[in-house]
């Protein structure tokens, strides 16, 4: 049996929404120590809506494919959505991960999250402490 699914292969051969936005609304970075896999998300957020996303992963492909996926999951999606998405719904659409793969959709998510929460301290938009309580933690 293949280690990874076709669809993880294709999003690591290419990968969708790669590359920085300069004037980003909201930039999470994420790092895991262990794996050295280091992923950066770039959000453009316009009217609560996430416009446009791009990533940069410094990873193995899984990881590549996480945030590729992650990112299309949540491409033109309002934010209240994008926060709902969780490392499982990224692995179920990349039809399955590793198991010991399965932190590279924990980084993607926790980036996304980690991006989130920038816009929001940079606008001075209030949330709820709790909601970003998991993803405060430090990967180093």
């Amino acid at each position: 049996m293949a280690l990874y699914s076709d669809t993880v292969m294709e999003h690591f051969r290419n990968p969708r929404n790669v590359g920085v936005i300069e004037d980003a609304d909201g930039v999470g970075e994420v790092g895991n120590a262990a794996c050295g896999d280091i992923m950066k998300i770039y959000l453009k957020i316009d009217d609560g809506i996430i416009t446009d996303v791009k990533f940069e992963t410094f990873g193995c492909g899984s990881a590549i494919a996480s945030s590729s996926m992650a990112t299309e999951l949540i491409k033109g999606k309002p934010l209240s959505e994008a926060m709902q998405l969780t490392n499982k719904a990224v692995a179920e659409a990349l039809d399955g991960l590793p198991a010991h793969k399965l932190h590279c959709s924990v980084l993607a998510e926790e980036a996304i999250m980690a991006a989130i929460k920038d816009y929001y301290d940079k606008n001075g938009i209030e949330y709820d402490e709790d909601t970003f309580k998991k993803y405060s933690h430090s990967h180093s």
